[in-house]
């Protein structure tokens, strides 16, 4: 007898589809491999995720069982799609998979590095919009790709071009956009004090 297709059934997975034990124990090693990856210790994820050191150390070394409650927070503390954590080699993938965050005028971020506690490095787009001054801890370095930037630093108002770059500290009161009516793109590198940039030599 022919067996009657349920189209709300969803096909069985065979052992060549999913090795479930295979694929957790291959969790715990990603984890430490993105984390050196990084360059950060348990206690800095830690600080992160809200998870204690205990739970990162044993998921790490396979004794305690990933769950998706424990795998969301950390994937989105090392900026990554949470299938990298489940299925990719444990060697890392090389390529960067930029993801571009759109904001309300038009502007575009694409975070290029997003590691907690160091600089972070940012290409953005700017639309035009109003000047609003703000204060924040930490230290900024911007360079102009393309178009021409505005730049406030407390009662300092300078413009920029292709190629140049500014630097300031962001406990001043500062704002930065198009010094004109079109967009400007800017490579936007933003740290702690005293962990900026500094040039080779």
């Amino acid at each position: 007898m022919e067996e009657q297709h349920d189209p709300n059934r969803l096909p069985a997975a065979s052992e060549d589809d999913l090795d479930l034990p295979a694929v957790l124990a291959g969790i715990g090693p990603r984890l430490r491999a993105v984390r050196r990856e990084r360059g950060l210790t348990l206690e800095a994820v830690a600080a992160a995720t809200g998870l204690s050191v205990s739970t990162l150390s044993r998921l790490e070394s396979g004794k305690r069982r990933p769950t998706l409650d424990l795998l969301i927070p950390l994937a989105r503390a090392h900026r990554i799609a949470i299938d990298r954590l489940i299925a990719a080699p444990a060697t890392g993938d090389p390529r960067v998979h930029l993801a571009p965050r759109r904001h309300k005028g038009g502007s575009v971020i694409v975070p290029l590095t997003e590691y907690p506690g160091r600089v972070q490095v940012f290409k953005q787009i700017l639309a035009p919009r109003e000047p609003k001054l703000t204060t924040h801890g930490g230290y900024e370095w911007l360079y102009v790709l393309s178009g021409r930037l505005r730049l406030i630093i407390g009662d300092r108002d300078v413009r920029l071009g292709p190629g140049e770059v500014a630097e300031f500290d962001t406990t001043e009161p500062h704002w930065f956009g198009p010094a004109d009516a079109t967009a400007v793109e800017v490579l936007h590198l933003f740290g702690p004090h005293g962990d900026q940039p500094r040039p080779l030599t």
